[in-house]
């Protein structure tokens, strides 16, 4: 796979498999779908850039990229029911797809996986949000942030998307507050300066806001 010889290498994974006799492994199914997708990123880079269909080649074989790896991680989805790694991957695919009932179902159970549980919450609130159950987004954006003690980027960005459904709300006292939450430690994250500023500006009639 490294030589980029990925024929050879999904047909040594192939024997592997047989080798198995069919024994279920989440691990190798995994690998056969990652050489599969990594297949498919380099023909993309072979795609003559001159061709007058360029855009054209390159939109059909992302698409067909895009439907492999949803079809394949439902595939896995459906042979390891319990396994809630490969949920939070089908959630992330099917958000990635726009399908945001499908993603909250999946998003649902991955949640009670320890090891993607917060970040199973933040997608859970974006679905939300993306449905316009703003409260349901609320509530488990705070319930996420409770649940994270690391002052870390995972919970600023928590903190931030909660600034943005109380923004969508109409909340921009609730929205501004956890801005600065974010501003008082990191005033360079996203956009949030900006966000301060044009509220302290809108406040005293355009005088500068906090220094950045």
């Amino acid at each position: 796979m490294e030589k980029k010889q990925f024929d050879r290498a999904l047909e040594m994974y192939a024997r592997i498999k047989n080798s198995t006799h069919g024994s279920a492994d989440s691990a190798l199914d995994r690998a056969i779908a990652d050489t599969t997708v990594k297949k498919m990123d380099h023909e993309l880079t072979q795609v003559n850039p001159f061709d007058a269909d360029h855009k054209d080649q390159v939109a059909k074989l992302q698409a067909g990229k895009a439907d492999f790896r949803l079809a394949e991680c439902k595939q896995r989805a459906e042979k390891y029911p319990t396994d809630l790694a490969i949920r939070f991957e089908l959630g992330q695919l099917y958000f990635e797809a726009g399908k945001v009932t499908e993603a909250i179902a999946e998003f649902q159970k991955a949640q009670q996986n320890p090891h993607r549980r917060i970040a199973a919450m933040s997608y859970l609130a974006q679905c939300f949000a993306k449905r316009n159950m703003n409260d349901s987004a609320v509530r488990t954006l705070q319930n996420a942030i409770k649940e994270k003690p690391a002052f870390d980027d995972e919970k600023k960005d928590l903190i931030y998307n909660l600034g943005c459904v109380f923004e969508k709300m109409g909340k921009k006292a609730e929205a501004i507050e956890q801005f600065l939450q974010i501003y008082e430690t990191d005033a360079n994250y996203r956009d949030v300066g900006a966000k301060v500023d044009a509220h302290y500006g809108s406040q005293d009639g355009g005088a500068e806001g906090p220094a950045t």
